[in-house]
């Protein structure tokens, strides 16, 4: 029997709605690892990560793995018992980087922002100052609140420091530019299941020679492949499969046979990216991302919808918006998803049934869909006894989209 998925309107900050030529590539046969049409796609992912990033760092390649995976392998790779770590937190996501930290074995410092608020980069500096951590782990893109964290100081201060930035760019990634090399980070970690549009199951990443320096010390390649010349430290990172040192040699001409690649998923990350850099440009990309989120961002206000949080720090591939009072707003995802076809996210912690998080990122991001959602959203609303404004949100709609 033939799977049939449902057909839907993904609206969420992640997992989003994939480019259909991204899907048709994925479909192609599969290759061998080691095949040289294989790693000629390997190599030519390595330099598009490169240019997304808009970093010349040697080390830019996927992790195969949703972006957890890729964030763990830095953060395990890096961290070891009884290493210093800062973490500012304002969400969701900050508490998965002290929770991957911790297990590492990192002593774990928190800041807190709060939910809908940013940190002032100063703040973080100064603190780092007084904890003295090996490094800083930092959520740019927190999809929790809808926030974005700058971070084009840190890099510079940490490294004046001796301290490492590991910056968890998984929901900003191709939805901002992240210039890597500018801003002088450390460690970068994207996302391809957010603005990329591409499936959940490779992760990008990069790290420069600073980083790399630092966990080759601890490098150890498995017995079953190691030779008479390969490294073999006591202190080696404690995961084998996300072992960055040995994935290093995996991903560049040494073509260490340390696991089995996903030929499907490189595919699939390389249409993805080429679509993003390469057809439309990535600073083309942004701007289309900021065009169509600012405008469901004043739809839904001209609606009489209020947007949540500091709107100066907003991600500018989603928005945040309260909840209507009187309103459950799971039992109205489940309206939206069961009968209409369209899901958007409720949010964690504090905000936990008091906001809705609504993603407009990569693929979505485009005028058919922005008009689509609205129309099914405000019907939705009025279901629920909801006062909207329906004549101000298609006036301002009718102008925008001129």
């Amino acid at each position: 029997m033939t799977l049939k998925i449902n057909d839907r309107l993904i609206m969420t900050p992640g997992p989003t709605m994939v480019d259909p030529r991204v899907s048709q590539v994925a479909s192609n046969k599969i290759l061998g690892q080691f095949d040289p049409e294989f790693t000629k796609i390997m190599n030519e992912n390595m330099e598009l990560i490169r240019k997304s990033f808009q970093t010349k760092n040697q080390w830019a390649f996927p992790i195969d793995g949703s972006s957890r995976a890729g964030i763990e392998a830095v953060v395990s790779s890096l961290i070891k018992p009884g290493d210093k770590v800062l973490v500012p937190r304002f969400g969701r996501f900050g508490d998965l980087a002290i929770e991957l930290a911790t297990r590492a074995g990192g002593k774990v410092t928190v800041m807190d922002a709060e939910w809908g608020q940013v940190f002032d980069q100063a703040d973080i500096i100064a603190k780092m100052h007084e904890v003295k951590p090996k490094a800083i782990l930092v959520v740019h893109g927190e999809t929790s609140t809808g926030r974005l964290q700058p971070v084009d100081q840190l890099g510079h201060a940490a490294k004046e420091a001796g301290v490492f930035t590991v910056v968890d760019c998984v929901a900003s990634y191709m939805g901002v530019s992240i210039p890597v090399d500018e801003w002088e980070l450390d460690a970068v970690i994207g996302g391809a299941q957010k603005s990329l549009s591409a499936p959940a199951g490779i992760t990008p990443l990069t790290f420069n020679d600073r980083f790399a320096e630092e966990i080759l010390k601890r490098k150890r390649v498995e017995e079953g492949v190691a030779n008479d010349g390969s490294a073999r430290s006591d202190d080696y990172v404690f995961s084998n499969y996300l072992d960055l040192t040995q994935l290093m040699d995996y991903w560049s001409p040494a073509r260490l046979n340390h696991h089995t690649e996903s030929t499907i998923m490189n595919y699939a990350l390389h249409e993805a990216l080429s679509i993003a850099v390469n057809e439309e440009g990535i600073q083309n990309r942004f701007a289309n991302q900021f065009k169509h989120q600012h405008i469901l961002k004043e739809a839904l206000r001209k609606l009489g919808l209020t947007i949540f949080g500091d709107e100066e720090h907003e991600m500018p591939n989603m928005v945040a918006v309260e909840i209507p009072t009187g309103v459950d707003g799971d039992k109205f995802r489940a309206t939206l998803l069961d009968e209409y076809g369209v899901e958007i996210s409720s949010s964690f912690g504090p905000m936990q049934g008091k906001i809705w998080r609504i993603g407009l990122m990569g693929y979505v991001a485009q005028k058919y869909y922005v008009l689509r959602f609205l129309s099914i959203f405000t019907h939705v609303l009025k279901e629920y006894g909801v006062a909207v404004d329906e004549t101000a949100m298609n006036e301002y709609l009718t102008e925008a989209y001129k």
